[in-house]
C-alpha cells in the first residue's frame, strides 16, 4: 500500500487482527471507509462473542477462535498492538508481500491535512505518568489537548473523532511503534530503557530498535535521559529533520540544550535565549507530586516536550501542580504508629522497583509474584543498604529471596507461602512487625500480578485495605 497516505479504501480488502480497545475502532474506522473488513482473533469467549455482534451488525465478517490463517485476498493486515510478529498471520502476510500496520500506524495514515502535531512518550517506565503531566501542562497553556495512545485511550478515536486539538501527548509502548513505521512526531522523548517484553521482541537491541522509532522524522526535538546512555544513542542513531535538536534532561545540573535541576529548582536551559549563559526557571520540585526522583525525571522530559512545542514556563509550573498521578503509583495510603504505607503495585519489573526503592531511606519492601524471565540480583544489590526488612509474596518469590541471600543477607525475610484473599493482610502484617517508627513499608513488587490478582490494581487495593485494616486497629 506504500507509504503514502491511502485516500481511496472503497473495496480494499483489510484483516484487522484482534479485538478489544485497538481492534473495535479500526473496524469501525475502515468499514466506513468503504474497506472490505475481516476481524480475526484469537479468543471466542463472552466478550469476544459480544464484540463481534456489535461489529457484525454494521457488516463486518469476524472469525472468532482463529487468529493463525490469513484470510483470502487480504490486502492490508491492521493488527492489535500485542500480537507478536511471529504469529503465522503475519507470516503468510509477509510471504504474501502485505503489509502489517498497527492501530497507530493506522490513526497517522488517517489523520485530516489540518491533524494535531503529536509529542510522543515511551520508555520502560514512567510513560503513563509523563503524558499526563504533558497533558496537564499543555492544559495549563490554553491549548486543545487530550492523553491518548497506550494510556488506554484509543488514538483512532482521537484522530477521528469531532473533537479538533492542538496537540496531542501521545503515549507509544514498543509494540505499538513496532507497527507504526511511518510515524513522524513534533517531538518525542524515551525516558529509559531496561529489559522488558524481551520475549515479544526477541532481544534487548530489538526491544531498543522499536523504541528508538519514535525519534525517526522528528521536527523539533529529541529528548533524552542523560542518566540512561542508551537513550542518548537512539537519538544518535535517528534520522531526523534538518534542524531537530537533541535535548537532554537531568537529575542534576543541567547544561547547554538540557533541562535539570539547581537547588530544588527545575531548569530550562534548551529553549532560552543564549543557552550558553541562561536558564529559565520552571517549578519547584516540591511542585511535583509526588517529588520522588524518578517522578521529577518524568516531569523534566515533560516540560522538556511542551517548551520544543513553544509552552511557557509558567504552564510547566501551572500544569505540574494541577497533575494528579494514578493510583497505585507511589501513592502515600496512611501513616500507621508513624510508619508511612506506600502503594506502587504498579513497579510490575525490576526498572520500575528500583526507581521507587531509591525514594525511601528506610523500607520494609512487600515484593513477589510473577517475575516475567526478570533476574533479581542488581536491584537488590542497589537497594540493599535502604532494607529494613522483606515480606516476600506470590509465585516467584523465591527468586528474590536468593537476591537477598546474595546481597543484603542481614536484611530479615518473610517468605509467605500463600495465595488466598487474604494473603495481601497477612503481608502488611508481618510488615508492621518488621517496622519501626520513620520507616517505609513499600508495596513494590517488581513482579507483575496475575498469579495472585486480576491486575496490578487490584493488588494495590488489596494492599490498602490492608492498610486501613491496621490503622482501625490502631
Amino acid at each position: 500500500m506504500g507509504s503514502g497516505k491511502v485516500t481511496d479504501w472503497q473495496g480494499t480488502r483489510v484483516t484487522v487482527a484482534g479485538l478489544g480497545v485497538s481492534g473495535l475502532p479500526a473496524a469501525r474506522a475502515l468499514h466506513a471507509r468503504g474497506a472490505e473488513v475481516t476481524v480475526v482473533n484469537d479468543g471466542d469467549d463472552a466478550r469476544a462473542r459480544e464484540q463481534a455482534a456489535e461489529l457484525e451488525a454494521l457488516g463486518i465478517t469476524v472469525r472468532l477462535g482463529d487468529g493463525a490463517s490469513l484470510p483470502e485476498g487480504t490486502e492490508l493486515v491492521v493488527t492489535a498492538p500485542g500480537w507478536q510478529p511471529d504469529k503465522p498471520l503475519f507470516t503468510a502476510a509477509r510471504a504474501a508481500g502485505v503489509e502489517i500496520w498497527g492501530d497507530v500506524e493506522l490513526a497517522w495514515r488517517l489523520r485530516g491535512p489540518d491533524a494535531a502535531p503529536w509529542l510522543a512518550v515511551t520508555g520502560t517506565n514512567g510513560k503513563t505518568t509523563t503524558v499526563q503531566m504533558l497533558a496537564s501542562i499543555l492544559k495549563a497553556a490554553g491549548l486543545r489537548t487530550a492523553a491518548v495512545g497506550n494510556i488506554g485511550v484509543s488514538l483512532l478515536d482521537a484522530v477521528l473523532g469531532e473533537e479538533t486539538y492542538d496537540v496531542l501527548a501521545v503515549e507509544l509502548s514498543s509494540y505499538q511503534l513496532h507497527w507504526a513505521p511511518s510515524l513522524r512526531a513534533h517531538s518525542a522523548a524515551v525516558l529509559n530503557l531496561a529489559p522488558d517484553h524481551l520475549d515479544w521482541h526477541g532481544s534487548m537491541e530489538a526491544y531498543a530498535a522499536d523504541k528508538g522509532r519514535i525519534y525517526e522524522g522528528n521536527r523539533v526535538a529529541c529528548v533524552y535521559n542523560l542518566a540512561d546512555k542508551a537513550t542518548e544513542e537512539l537519538v544518535r542513531e535517528a534520522d531526523v529533520e534538518e534542524g531537530c535538536r537533541a535535548i537532554g534532561f537531568t537529575l542534576g545540573t543541567p547544561g547547554p540544550s538540557q533541562l535539570g535541576v539547581v537547588d530544588g529548582i527545575l531548569v530550562d536551559r534548551a529553549f532560552v535565549e543564549n543557552r550558553q549563559k541562561n536558564a529559565q526557571e520552571l517549578a519547584e520540585a516540591s511542585d511535583v507530586n509526588p517529588p520522588a526522583p524518578h517522578n521529577i525525571a518524568n516531569a523534566l522530559a515533560a516540560a522538556a516536550l511542551a517548551r520544543a512545542f513553544g509552552v511557557p514556563a509558567t504552564a510547566v509550573r501551572d500544569g505540574l501542580r494541577n497533575f494528579t498521578p494514578d493510583a497505585h503509583r507511589i501513592a502515600h495510603v496512611a501513616d500507621v504508629d508513624s510508619v508511612a504505607y506506600i502503594d506502587d503495585s504498579k513497579a510490575t519489573n525490576t526498572h520500575a522497583a528500583e526507581a521507587s526503592l531509591a525514594a525511601y531511606e528506610s523500607i520494609v519492601w512487600i515484593a513477589g509474584g510473577l517475575a516475567k524471565g526478570a533476574t533479581f540480583d542488581e536491584l537488590v544489590a542497589k537497594s540493599a543498604k535502604r532494607l529494613r526488612g522483606a515480606v516476600l509474596i506470590g509465585r516467584d518469590r523465591a527468586l528474590i529471596r536468593e537476591a537477598l541471600a546474595r546481597h543484603a543477607p542481614e536484611v530479615p525475610v518473610v517468605d509467605l507461602d500463600r495465595t488466598d484473599t487474604g494473603a495481601m493482610l497477612a503481608a502488611v502484617q508481618e510488615a508492621q512487625a518488621l517496622a519501626r517508627p520513620g520507616d517505609t513499608v513499600l508495596l513494590a513488587p517488581a513482579c507483575a500480578s496475575m498469579d495472585m490478582f486480576a491486575n496490578y490494581n487490584k493488588r494495590g487495593d488489596a494492599f490498602a485495605a490492608a492498610v486501613r485494616e491496621l490503622g482501625a486497629g490502631a
